[in-house]
């Protein structure tokens, strides 16, 4: 029970489905449709099960399109899961290759507006700026615009960004695959310090030597579903199995391998979906998701409304009419009609208004 306590992330049946629209224009088209027919879908993940605890290091492995990304972008909130239920206990900071740094800033000014999006103060980022530049060690380029940078450069600066915003729950998406053997000592050292600390990170490589030397557990995604999770040593070793089968089949085999997977990830469904919870012992409220997914019906309905009436007033304007001209001129011919019912009959027509 006293471990139960310590939860610091829980997920139940995460998903994300992606439409797959071929044009811009077949995206604006479906916000007219009250139904979803005809429109392909991708599920990037199929309900993902995970439940991780302080100062635990997790690592995200997967081959490239399996999900890690996608869900590391959902711990981080950067995007809403389409269903299931998230529990995270903290601040969450992600750091991936360039995350959220404006190209056209400087570093020393991505580090200032950063750390205001995150709620410090100027004089708080006063007293940091001299430790996140000292970390990112990357001399007179703090004072260029990011476009200049390197990969390397921007993970450098990211890195040493996060780091000091000091996150309950620490997200690090490839961050690690780029820069020198000094930069990524110094991120490992880091990193160690935090689970001391009792935080928890999820660590999304490649790099199974990095994933041996920083995880404690392994999260191994395939094609949108969790394949196995558990202790490092057990989880990379069945990976590298599979890698090791994998790299032996001929391209051919490798190519319907992959295709068969992704069609069953655009067949997946919502109805699949809930036999697969009531599989696992889910109810129904589990399914239900954030309340920003999709529109609904009545949704799409207020939002056409509102569309027509833009239109109609902007034509209005267009037209050299305001609105509240167009009320007063129907004002003016309701009096001049009160007006006229009031005359009383038999009235000389030379008597009339002119």
């Amino acid at each position: 029970m006293e471990q139960e306590k310590n939860v610091k992330v829980e997920l139940s049946m995460i998903t994300k489905e992606y439409d797959l629209y071929k044009k811009k224009s077949d995206k604006i088209k479906s916000l007219f449709k009250f139904s979803q027919k005809g429109i392909p879908h991708f599920w990037s993940l199929k309900g993902i099960d995970l439940k991780v605890y302080a100062g635990e290091a997790v690592g995200l492995i997967g081959i490239n399109g399996s999900g890690k990304s996608t869900l590391s972008n959902i711990l981080a909130g950067i995007i809403p899961q389409t269903t299931g239920q998230m529990m995270i206990d903290g601040e969450t900071s992600i750091i991936a290759i360039g995350a959220g740094l404006k190209p056209q800033l400087t570093g020393i000014e991505n580090i200032r507006l950063k750390c205001l999006m995150s709620g410090f103060t100027n004089e708080q980022i006063d007293d940091m700026m001299d430790d996140i530049k000292a970390f990112a060690d990357l001399g007179d380029f703090i004072d260029q615009p990011v476009k200049n940078y390197s990969s390397g450069m921007r993970s450098r600066l990211g890195f040493a960004i996060a780091v000091h915003h000091d996150p309950d729950v620490l997200i690090i998406d490839e961050a690690l695959s780029v820069g020198d053997d000094t930069f990524y000592q110094k991120c490992v050292e880091r990193i160690l310090l935090f689970k001391e600390q009792g935080k928890t990170i999820f660590f999304v490589s490649h790099s199974l030597p990095q994933i041996e030397t920083l995880c404690d557990k392994v999260a191994w995604i395939h094609y949108g579903e969790l394949r196995e999770y558990g202790e490092m040593k057990e989880v990379v070793a069945n990976y590298r199995e599979f890698i090791k089968w994998f790299r032996a089949q001929s391209a051919a085999d490798k190519q319907t391998y992959q295709d068969d997977y992704k069609k069953s990830q655009r067949e997946f469904n919502e109805d699949k979906l809930r036999e697969y919870a009531l599989e696992k012992g889910h109810t129904e409220e589990v399914l239900k998701g954030p309340s920003m997914g999709k529109m609904s019906a009545l949704t799409k309905v207020m939002l056409i409304a509102m569309i027509g009436l833009a239109v109609f007033f902007g034509g209005l304007q267009l037209s050299g009419h305001s609105f509240r001209s167009v009320i007063n001129a129907e004002a003016q011919k309701h009096e001049q009609i009160e007006v006229v019912k009031e005359i009383p009959t038999g009235v000389p027509d030379e008597t009339l208004p002119a």
